[in-house]
């Protein structure tokens, strides 16, 4: 008889579940195993600490007994700095006086955070004048005139800032709006700034580039401050030069793309007091040497910040009566915000700021605390350590 192969039925296999080429059967999912080793299987060695009250207790307090005398020292440094703030946001909401040498000083808010040696002399209040000027350049039609006193002397350096609240710097749109071609020298076209991250104050109405483009470079800090005049004809100037980070210049370029294409380029609206337009080549601002500029356009964090203005790395502000001024042409009324002067001297902690010293007293205290309630704890009720009986299902 002829002999059939019986065939084979669906989903059968020839092996019987082995493979074809070492006959093992597979792991189902093996593939996904990892290796046997001490890092994959977790095995490598670790030191794993048993927490006692014997080593616990003794820990908060050594941590403790540390942030003390940390805490102290850095609220000790930030005592040794003097810094006075005064709010001349009304100022232009007051009537002008009629003349220069008949000013009208009113009270004024203000701050005198002074280092702790001169805590207990005598402050007088500082004032100020409003005064407008119609036949001044447009940038300097608004003046303030603040009297204020320094009682005693401020070793160099000695730094003037300014001081804003409510703005919001580090709004997304905000904090985006510039364009890095621009600022380094390129040129670039209306319709490649229409379309960048400039677009809200990237062109003109009528076509035209704005230079340096963008919310930020628009709503740039443009009050001005003067030096410091004495009633005995002394004056304590302050240096616009070196006020902002090192390397903050290698971000712009002294010149502009567009000095080969001024009927494209005009300046920001914000601008016109001090740009109105850029007639020529040397008219248009060079971004590099514009220390102001520069720190402006480094945004700050939070809405309440301060920017360096100026400042005197050689000379003593002597004690006495001093008066300063400022043109006032940046507004703040608008979204209820203030703008200050500042005053500040720095020690080897820097500007004041007590915050971080008495947040590490706060953590010392914190620290000791949990290490006598422990302490306490323990010796009044100890717990042997290991007791199987105090697991919640042998209870």
């Amino acid at each position: 008889m002829p002999l059939f192969n019986r065939s084979k039925k669906r989903g059968d296999s020839s092996d019987n579940g082995q493979d074809q080429d070492g006959g093992r059967k597979k792991e189902k999912g093996s593939w996904r195993k990892p290796a046997n080793t001490a890092f994959k299987q977790q095995r490598l060695k670790a030191w794993q600490p048993i927490l006692t009250p014997k080593t616990v207790l003794p820990t908060l307090f050594i941590i403790g007994i540390i942030f003390a005398p940390i805490g102290g020292l850095l609220v000790w440094g930030s005592s040794l700095v003097s810094e006075m703030t005064f709010d001349y946001t009304t100022c232009w909401n007051q009537s002008s006086s009629t003349s220069l040498t008949n000013l009208t000083f009113t009270s004024m808010p203000y701050t005198y955070n002074l280092r702790s040696s001169d805590s207990g002399k005598t402050i007088t209040p500082p004032t100020f004048a409003y005064y407008y000027n119609d036949l001044a350049p447009e940038d300097q039609k608004h003046s303030c005139y603040i009297d204020f006193t320094v009682v005693s002397d401020l070793a160099a350096p000695v730094f003037q800032y300014y001081k804003l609240t409510n703005f919001y710097q580090n709004n997304r749109r905000y904090v985006q709006s510039l364009d890095t071609s621009q600022l380094q020298g390129s040129y670039v076209s209306p319709s490649t700034l229409s379309s960048s991250n400039c677009n809200t104050l990237g062109v003109t109405a009528d076509g035209k580039a704005i230079y340096p483009c963008g919310l930020i470079a628009n709503s740039v800090f443009n009050d001005t401050f003067s030096g410091f005049a004495s009633s005995d004809n002394f004056y304590y100037n302050f240096s616009q030069s070196g006020i902002a980070w090192p390397g903050e210049a290698k971000k712009y370029s002294a010149t502009s793309g567009y000095t080969n294409n001024l009927d494209e380029v005009v300046p920001p609206p914000n601008w016109v007091l001090r740009y109105p337009s850029y007639p020529n080549a040397s008219s248009i601002p060079n971004l590099q040497e514009d220390e102001h500029f520069q720190n402006w356009m480094r945004t700050a964090g939070l809405p309440t910040f301060t920017k360096l203005y100026g400042r005197n790395d050689t000379a003593t502000l002597p004690a006495g009566k001093y008066q300063v001024l400022v043109y006032m042409n940046y507004p703040v009324q608008g979204y209820k915000g203030t703008k200050s002067l500042v005053i500040s001297t720095v020690s080897w902690i820097g500007g004041k700021n007590p915050f971080l010293g008495w947040a590490y007293v706060a953590a010392s205290c914190v620290f000791v605390f949990l290490a006598l309630a422990g302490t306490i704890r323990h010796l009044l009720k100890p717990r042997r350590l290991g007791d199987m009986t105090l697991l919640s299902w042998n209870r």
